[in-house]
């Protein structure tokens, strides 16, 4: 009889111990760490009516979470001021000591997951190549604003409390860098910035990787092309890149600017072509000239959407070009000083454009 009352205190207390661990896992929040680099998503405007007339990067990192409280619900969070500009101002340098930084963070067992403050700029290009260099399944995500916090309908507060749900979520792990604005998960390869005001300025061609909605992230596809851990690239060993230029085409364009970036030292030009990134009559013996001096030639579009077709209307075997796969002209100049590290065979850079 006592040998019976005793198994039954015994498992009442295995019971108890049981739901207590259960209920403490249930109750853990993830640790994410928010790098603050500026952007509208740390600006202010002189009223509540400056939607779009503002002074960005000068809110403090520490003061952008602590305005969203409810940030403390969902996640251990804790900021880091890294850059205070505005991303117009991003360049390769710092590009490297931001993607270095994350990858130190990554690494960190007490982090799981990173997000990034930016401004809306250039956000896609910091996002494509963090998706390409970082060596981590964590999530990484890049948030921005198109609004500063001190205005009517600022946007700045949800997208980040959103970044932080993602960052902090196992369902975002091994899908490369994000990017989360307006309710929406894009993956950092195909966002791109579409409009010079609007919230809903960021667009995937093929549409955006998942939804979150009332503190719940759902997502519906998965990147298709290697990013992070799969790719050849990797951010702890890249110290600098080489130089690539874009030159924009229209009408009446002329040589000068090829010329000017060759002077300069470019290693790659990204030729920004009409339509198929097409080339002009009087521009194809100008790139042709390019080529010779040891600069690669690549053809991109500048409409937008859609792969430029190689050896179409321009002969590109001919010529020793090379082509984008779907990427518009800054995130093939991203992907061809990564690409210029490894190689400088255009037959090989052309496999990486049409592989990332």
């Amino acid at each position: 009889m006592q040998q019976a009352h005793f198994k039954k205190i015994g498992s009442v207390m295995i019971l108890s111990l049981a739901c207590a661990f259960a209920a403490h896992a249930q109750d853990k929040k993830p640790n994410v760490v928010v790098i603050g680099t500026g952007g509208t998503i740390a600006g202010a405007g002189a009223s509540s009516v400056n939607t779009a007339a503002y002074q960005s990067a000068v809110v403090p990192v520490d003061k952008i979470i602590a305005a969203v409280p409810e940030i403390s619900k969902i996640a251990n969070v804790r900021g880091e001021q890294i850059f205070q500009i505005g991303s117009e101002s991003f360049n390769d340098e710092r590009l490297i000591k931001l993607g270095k930084r994350v990858s130190e963070l990554l690494k960190q067992s007490d982090v799981d997951g990173i997000v990034i403050t930016h401004g809306t700029d250039t956000i896609e290009e910091t996002a494509y190549f963090l998706n390409l260099v970082l060596k981590s399944e964590k999530p990484v995500v890049v948030v921005g604003s198109m609004r500063p916090g001190t205005a009517l309908g600022a946007d700045g507060a949800l997208n980040l409390y959103d970044a932080v749900l993602v960052a902090g979520s196992k369902e975002a792990a091994g899908k490369g860098t994000l990017v989360v604005m307006n309710d929406e998960i894009h993956s950092g390869r195909d966002v791109t910035k579409s409009n010079t005001f609007k919230v809903e300025t960021f667009r995937s061609p093929y549409g955006p990787l998942g939804y979150v909605v009332e503190n719940k992230l759902s997502f519906y596809r998965l990147p298709a092309r290697p990013h992070t851990t799969q790719t050849e690239f990797d951010i702890d060993k890249i110290s600098s890149l080489p130089r690539v230029d874009i030159v924009y085409n229209y009408g009446n364009v002329s040589r000068t600017a090829y010329d000017a970036f060759v002077a300069a030292g470019a290693k790659a030009i990204i030729h920004d072509g009409t339509g198929n990134g097409s080339v002009a009559e009087q521009i194809v013996p100008v790139l042709q000239e390019v080529r010779s001096k040891g600069v690669q030639v690549i053809r991109a579009s500048r409409t937008g959407s859609g792969v430029v077709i190689r050896n179409g209307e321009q002969p590109d075997d001919k010529y020793d070009w090379v082509v984008t796969d779907d990427q518009n002209a800054q995130k093939a100049r991203i992907l061809a000083e990564l690409a210029l590290t490894r190689t400088n065979d255009p037959k090989e850079l052309q496999k990486i454009m049409w592989k990332y």
